[in-house]
């Protein structure tokens, strides 16, 4: 596959490589020390020290009161790390460009120190490869069909079009509306809307697709994008009915409440729904919440490990600003989330992702909370149903009334005929008893 070019990066600013280190509670770099050569164990002897100088550091982060972080508290401010930091970067180098070559084997035998090496983040100029690698869309039969597809039309051109100029409006790659990024979005998002027919086009899809072209050229974004589509939930989230965001909705609110209960009632108390902070976190993955250099260190681990990485992220960030969100009302904390919020790890991206990686999430109880809510729905559907079957009987009987009163109306008419010609013939027989002559 072919890599995009550094003007496309979105974090080409940001420290490149395992620069990026954060530590991952969830699995152990010994779990597969067994498959692991001498010098892959010398370069995870060398991360471990990395993160214990992050966990040591990040201490002392929440007494910053939430502000944006300055550059003394990021990652290589340890002069025993800094001096190290080339050798890191180059044996990142090499190492990745192994686990590229040598896929299928780090996937079966290596599974879990991959996952920790993405969690650490996966070098730029690796991720087009690694990214189409690890949702399986290298060699997608779908990806022929692509040029044929842009020659179609597509019914939602129009939504398409308007909402292109709304994305990443101040991203190099796609300012002005003749821009390489804008053209190429808008053929991705087309040529997806042909092939799913059903999703057709949803606003926030866009951004996902947004960043996969900063890494790739259309074709392959497109193919990442129709496997993230069909095997990462987000088919559901971005259908008509948008049923799988409210299901998301529903296990965060779950999470909340257990928690962070104090937070929890304060955003009941000003009626600060759920939905409105982290409908996005969910649909656009972060995307239009952070700066991409954040966002994309996000990216790098849905990739591997689905939308589990939404739910620890977003709990993070609540956990973090706990205390500043408890003393604001719901303007307040609705200005808070829009323009405190995203720029607080802008410095320090894994420091996030440390973080998120120590809130508690528990599998089995997700899926407890998903078989919950698609009970909720289906009674609220029953009820639903059994309304408008009422509804219905009800405008039949309506009707039946009215049929019956016209009935009716059109029998009392006939009656009143009836007796009219009646009482006259009576009348014309009293007539001629009495008065014989007449």
């Amino acid at each position: 596959a072919a890599m995009a070019s550094p003007a496309a990066s979105p974090d080409s600013s940001s420290h490149e490589g395992l620069s990026s280190v954060t530590s991952a509670p969830a699995c152990s770099p010994t779990s597969d020390s067994e498959n692991l050569s001498p010098d892959e164990l010398e370069l995870l002897a060398k991360l471990e020290e990395q993160n214990r100088l992050l966990e040591a550091d990040s201490k002392s982060m929440r007494s910053m009161n939430g502000s944006r972080r300055n550059s003394g508290s990021s990652l290589v401010s340890s002069s025993s790390a800094s001096s190290n930091l080339s050798h890191l970067e180059e044996d990142t180098w090499i190492l990745w460009g192994r686990i590229v070559n040598e896929w299928d084997e780090w996937r079966k035998k290596k599974e879990k120190l991959l996952k920790e090496l993405i969690r650490k983040g996966i070098p730029h100029h690796f991720r087009a490869i690694v990214w189409q690698l690890l949702c399986s869309a290298t060699d997608m039969p779908v990806k022929h069909q692509y040029s044929e597809l842009l020659k179609m039309s597509s019914p939602c051109e129009k939504l398409i079009r308007r909402d292109i100029a709304r994305t990443y409006p101040e991203h190099e790659f796609f300012k002005g509306q003749d821009s390489l990024g804008q053209e190429v979005l808008f053929n991705v998002m087309k040529a997806y809307s042909l092939v799913d027919r059903e999703v057709g086009y949803c606003q926030g899809s866009a951004f996902i697709v947004g960043l996969l072209l900063m890494q790739m050229p259309e074709e392959e974004a497109f193919c990442v994008f129709v496997r993230l589509m069909q095997e990462y939930r987000l088919r559901e989230l971005f259908k008509p009915s948008m049923a799988e965001l409210g299901l998301c909705i529903y296990q965060f609110e779950y999470m909340l409440q257990e928690q962070l209960p104090e937070l929890n009632i304060h955003f009941r108390s000003q009626s600060f729904l759920t939905s409105m902070y982290a409908s996005s976190w969910f649909l656009t993955l972060f995307l239009t919440t952070f700066p991409l250099p954040v966002a994309t260190r996000v990216f790098d681990i849905f990739m591997y490990e689905g939308l589990e990485i939404v739910f620890r992220v977003g709990m993070a960030l609540l956990q973090f600003n706990q205390a500043e969100l408890v003393q604001l009302d719901m303007e307040g904390m609705s200005q808070y989330f829009q323009k405190v919020i995203p720029h607080q790890f802008d410095s320090c991206p894994d420091k996030l992702i440390l973080r998120a990686f120590q809130v508690k999430y528990n599998p089995k109880k997700m899926k407890r909370l998903e078989k919950e809510y698609a009970a909720i729905k289906n009674k609220e559907m029953e009820e639903q149903i059994e309304i408008k079957r009422l509804r219905t009987e009800n405008r039949l009987l309506k009707q039946r009334i009215e049929t019956l009163e016209k009935e009716s109306a059109a029998l009392a008419d006939r009656l009143i005929q009836v007796l009219s010609k009646s009482s006259f013939s009576l009348f014309r027989c009293v007539l001629t008893l009495c008065f014989p002559f007449f």
